[in-house]
């Protein structure tokens, strides 16, 4: 990967939305070439995907909590379960295994208090393997989709 490729990253973490074109005129290079190298970094893997950024707080889900999750045991089967099962909650947008206690971070988003109530108890309590949860709630998001340092 060279500073051109860099170049092309960088623009398209600010908008995913360009036109090869486009992405071709900020990076100054001719189209085709930018198209190459474009697919290319796709193709490795440095770009993933594209994606919409949503408003969480126009759509209603206004609240935000980050969990804290101490495992009962952590032997192979019991992780996997538990990762598999967090997984599936459509609420969890985020979750990292952690070195030490707790075991794993979750950052939760419900649309209010009752909310998340009814999915901690529901859910995030009963899933596979968890031995103690504990929340904060999260008061304000200072830094958010900050694009990668290249």
């Amino acid at each position: 990967m060279d500073d051109v490729d860099r170049r092309i990253l960088a623009e398209l973490q600010q908008d995913g939305r360009l036109t090869v074109t486009e992405l071709a005129e900020r990076v100054r290079l001719s189209v085709s070439p930018c198209h190459r190298r474009l697919r290319a970094l796709e193709r490795s893997g440095a770009i993933s995907g594209y994606r919409a950024d949503l408003d969480a707080n126009a759509l209603g889900l206004t609240f935000e909590a980050l969990v804290f999750v101490t495992m009962r045991a952590a032997d192979r089967d019991t992780v996997d379960a538990f990762e598999q099962a967090v997984a599936a909650v459509p609420h969890v947008l985020q979750a990292q295994r952690l070195f030490g206690d707790p075991d794993y971070l979750l950052r939760v988003i419900t649309r209010d208090l009752p909310a998340f109530q009814r999915l901690y108890d529901d859910r995030l309590a009963t899933l596979p393997g968890v031995q103690r949860l504990s929340s904060t709630l999260v008061m304000k998001s200072v830094v958010e989709h900050r694009p990668l340092p290249l």
